[in-house]
């Protein structure tokens, strides 16, 4: 069957849009590049744009047949428009829900593409994991997901690094999260109901951030009893977080937080990613837990090493650009990460490194 989607647009290429392009180019797609400014680094065209320059956005999507966004989220609305107006397919890293919404919008309105938004870890890969868990189930009570980037080697109070937008990461930590709890939808607190995991003999704490869970709870809500995302920390880290948001007043100065912390604990390159979805229910006729856990290190991809946190997310979005291309996935209308199947995921030459990569001892 041939592909309907050959050349895709890759809009921002940072740490992350930078490992999509080449990941869409192995995957045997034709890239061409938008920044901010001119690269002449990546093998491929990179053309200057501003997304905010509207006429030059659309100008841009003549030609190709997706657009893959890894702008920041609050860029990423323009992008969907322009590419609601071009007719191409969609794809997109966002947490941010009131840019799901408008995405929701936009692919009901169009039948002559594929929207699909959250493409990354959380929302993403988890949601595909935790949902094809419990697609297995005959009856399901919960499904608890929860995602760790973390340094491999901690140090100090935090044991943390910055490996992602330090901006996402205090939006998490600040956001209400959306759960389900008791069957119905609700809004709580972030970092609550904290809980102590252990992963291959580490110990972790876990708690509740926002945006990990996209279409999710209104998927599930009435279905199940308990639905909820948290994220993984090690011991300790979110008594710190309380204390700078609470104890010194900063929950109204997120920008200052955010640049404290890319300064007090920077990227590290010694990574990994831990992945830790459980679905209880009754299957086969008798109660059941069953767990997805798996800690994903840094890869070498086309002669390069790459952070974990880099090639899961970008692994993520172009399996399913290739779902999307080889019309294993709708062509048209919403797609919810929810209704991808892992297997279906690990198929694609780009989510095989899933399947190959991770396991614990």
């Amino acid at each position: 069957m041939e592909r309907i989607i050959t050349k895709v647009a890759l809009f921002g290429l940072g740490k992350v849009g930078a490992l999509v392009a080449v990941m869409l180019g192995e995957a045997g797609f034709t890239v061409v590049g938008y920044d901010t400014s001119p690269r002449t680094d990546l093998g491929f065209d990179v053309e200057p744009l501003d997304v905010r320059d509207g006429d030059g956005l659309r100008e841009s999507l003549s030609g190709v047949d997706a657009v893959v966004s890894c702008l920041p989220f609050h860029l990423n609305i323009d992008v969907a428009e322009a590419a609601h107006d071009a007719k191409v397919h969609y794809f997109d890293l966002t947490e941010d829900v009131p840019t799901t919404n408008r995405v929701i919008e936009l692919a009901a309105g169009n039948p002559a593409a594929a929207f699909a938004p959250q493409c990354g870890l959380a929302p993403g890969l988890i949601g595909i994991v935790g949902a094809s868990i419990a697609k297995t189930f005959d009856e399901v009570r919960s499904i608890e997901l929860k995602v760790g980037a973390l340094p491999q080697n901690p140090t100090g109070l935090l044991g943390y690094a910055i490996n992602w937008s330090p901006e996402g990461v205090v939006n998490e930590y600040l956001n209400d999260c959306e759960v389900v709890r008791s069957g119905h939808r609700q809004m709580v607190p972030a970092m609550t109901e904290k809980e102590r995991v252990l992963i291959g003999g580490i110990e972790f704490e876990a708690a509740l951030t926002s945006g990990g869970l996209g279409t999710m709870c209104a998927t599930y809500e009435g279905s199940v009893r308990r639905l909820d995302y948290k994220t993984l920390r090690y011991p300790g880290h979110f008594d710190q977080m309380h204390f700078l948001f609470d104890e010194l007043n900063l929950r109204d100065q997120r920008e200052v937080v955010g640049r404290m912390m890319i300064d007090a604990k920077p990227p590290v390159d010694d990574d990994v990613v831990y992945v830790h979805a459980a679905v209880e229910g009754m299957k086969h006729g008798a109660p059941l837990r069953e767990n997805f856990v798996r800690g994903y290190k840094p890869l070498t991809i086309s002669g390069r090493a790459w952070r974990a946190i880099s090639w899961t997310t970008a692994a993520s979005v172009v399996g399913v650009v290739e779902l999307v291309a080889d019309g294993v996935l709708p062509q048209t209308g919403f797609i919810r990460q929810e209704d991808i199947g892992l297997d279906q995921l690990l198929s694609t030459r780009t989510g095989r490194h899933f399947a190959e990569q991770g396991h614990l001892a």
